[in-house]
């Protein structure tokens, strides 16, 4: 969980991410919800472009952690899930 905050603060700092074409599918467990949104809103703090249209918003969040949860939850936003490192086997006990 360490390398994921470098990867997103190295791709925020000079260049944007890519919006996905097609929305990504919801995240299911709320853990990592929480997660990828609040590393979306470090980078909104940061500056970075707000990836919807304000504009056509009824109701336009105005904090940076409201505006990452609404991407979030559009689908607007890229993850990446690093795969679980190896745990002790129960053969060497």
């Amino acid at each position: 969980m360490d390398d994921v905050p470098e990867i997103i603060e190295a791709v925020g700092q000079n260049e944007e991410p890519a919006i996905p074409p097609e929305p990504l599918p919801p995240i299911q467990s709320r853990f990592l919800f929480v997660d990828v949104a609040a590393l979306r809103a470090k980078q909104l703090r940061r500056g970075a472009r707000v990836r919807f249209d304000r504009e056509g918003a009824l109701l336009v969040p105005h904090k940076p952690e409201r505006v990452a949860m609404e991407e979030v939850k559009r689908g607007l936003v890229y993850y990446n899930v690093p795969p679980l490192k190896n745990a002790p086997s129960d053969e060497t006990a």
